[in-house]
């Protein structure tokens, strides 16, 4: 038997997880990660804990696996995408706690950005829309705010990372400053029409050339690890953005082919072949997890609060006491009672693109109860995924293409039965969940299958890949329409001047 190893590195948490080459887990672990809050609206994690983290579960998931290191053909890395890490090259030491992607302390660069025209530029050569979600500002800040950081990066002596860069980097003890094209298209300084970085954008943001990683193929031979790290050395043949990974272990291979990822926030994603096809309705253009030099592309929309509105109720409101217990409690009442929840703590994402809009609950009256309200947050999830489908199925019709037919789901989240069926009852085509709900680590292990020669090619993989359960839409249309209105409602609420 063959297996393939894949770190998943998270916002929440680091994992590991073992798969035999038909793509099923043997072996997993996992440790959770502190979040770093120094004031509102920014988000830090240590970089290494993160690699601490990382190491410890690889070496964990192995033992429990009870295999031999020469047993593991290939390593791949996924991660929380558009997180910060500079770091020295000399000493391998960060200079600054890693810049999360939720973090929102580069927004007044993006408003000025923005004032002066630069949106039309930024987004035809990236696919991205100016925001402080992306890494570019964030380098632009540790550059400006970490004494001596500037100088240091002109001379080459610092390395800038999303977190698989700083990982390969630890992984091979400092031989390999690399990272992928769906890592790199998420920078807001990567030309995805030519796979490398921009200079006239690195120009624009200040950030000096010397500081970037090499930029490969999603599957590809990457390297080797350092032997005592894991026992032996691995091949390290795959690297993706979790979104992207996870759209790729989803065998979401074709155009018009799309998949929802419910974890902390949520991410929608669209495969488009290798049209680069720039969004009306709010949404992204993004490069999609690549085999080869072929560009490919999907059309993307990121919800910033998703299953984190359970962890909202649990530590915020003390609503339940475990994740765990939302849907009873939510299912304890028929419907939401008219309560609606907008969980807009980080501002809005897709389609929306409101930064500065706040969480807000409307419809409340005195018979609303906890459950109401726990099962309006529930529902907020397929609420802002619905709208982001809906546009992806505007831009489809628009570029003349079908809109989509069916939604593969995946992530923490799509073990909730009654979330799955709210979301399909909502957009009015099948959700299916897969026998395997781990894809974005799945993603990630074919992409390093693929470079070791595991596999054949992607038709191989499709082939793999299998449903458990398929959510049908038993909502009246009128009604769901209704519905969506009334969220549309509540959105404009919450973003109100």
């Amino acid at each position: 038997m063959t297996y393939l190893l894949a770190l998943d590195q998270g916002t929440s948490s680091s994992r590991s997880i073992v798969f035999d080459e038909g793509g099923q887990v043997v072996a997993q672990a996992q440790q959770e990660l502190p979040q770093i809050y120094p004031q509102p609206g920014w988000v830090e994690h240590d970089p290494m804990e993160i690699w601490r983290g990382q190491l410890a579960t690889a070496q964990e998931a192995i033992a429990k696996a009870g295999l031999a290191v020469g047993d593991i053909q290939a390593l791949g890395i996924t991660n929380q995408r558009e997180t910060t890490v500079i770091w020295n090259r000399k000493t391998g030491r960060p200079i600054h706690h890693a810049i999360v992607w939720q973090d929102r302390r580069g927004e007044p660069t993006c408003a000025r950005l923005r004032e002066q025209g630069h949106a039309q530029l930024i987004q035809s050569r990236t696919g991205l829309l100016i925001d402080s979600y992306f890494s570019a500002t964030k380098i632009q800040w540790l550059l400006e705010h970490v004494p001596g950081a500037r100088e240091q990066a002109k001379r080459g002596e610092l390395a800038f990372g999303t977190i698989d860069s700083w990982l390969l980097w630890q992984l091979t003890g400092g031989a390999l400053h690399a990272t992928d094209v769906t890592n790199a298209s998420r920078t807001m300084l990567f030309n995805v029409h030519r796979n490398e970085w921009d200079a006239e954008l690195l120009a624009l943001l200040d950030v000096p050339v010397e500081l970037m990683p090499k930029v490969l193929p999603s599957s590809a031979v990457y390297g080797e690890t350092v032997p005592a790290l894991l026992g032996g050395s691995i091949m390290i043949g795959g690297v993706a953005g979790d979104q992207q990974s996870a759209l790729f272990g989803q065998a979401c291979f074709d155009a018009g082919m799309a998949k929802n990822t419910y974890g902390t926030g949520c991410f929608m994603l669209m495969h488009t072949g290798s049209k680069f096809q720039t969004s009306s309705n709010g949404l992204l253009t993004t490069s999609a997890a690549q085999t080869g030099p072929r560009t490919e592309f999907a059309t993307e929309g990121s919800v910033f609060v998703g299953g984190a509105v359970v962890q909202w109720l649990r530590d915020g409101l003390r609503a339940i006491k475990g994740s765990g217990e939302v849907q009873g409690l939510a299912e304890s009442v028929p419907d939401s009672g008219g309560v609606m929840v907008v969980p807009a703590f980080t501002g809005l994402g897709a389609p929306y693109w409101k930064p500065d809009a706040r969480g807000t609950i409307t419809g409340l009256t005195r018979g609303t109860t906890l459950a109401h309200i726990a099962r309006a947050s529930l529902e907020s999830i397929a609420y802002q995924s619905a709208a982001l489908l809906q546009a992806m199925s505007r831009d489809a019709v628009a570029a003349g293409a079908a809109p989509v037919s069916e939604l593969r789901v995946d992530g923490g989240a799509c073990v909730n039965d009654l979330l799955m069926q709210f979301q399909a009852d909502l957009l009015g085509i099948p959700v299916v969940r897969p026998a395997v709900t781990e894809t974005t680590a799945l993603g990630a292990a074919y992409l390093a299958g693929l470079a070791r020669g595991v596999y054949k090619d992607t038709d191989e993989l499709s082939k793999l890949w299998k449903s458990e359960r398929r959510f049908i839409p038993t909502l009246d249309r009128a009604r769901a329409g209704e519905l969506m209105a009334g969220w549309e409602h509540a959105v404009r609420q919450a973003t109100a001047a």
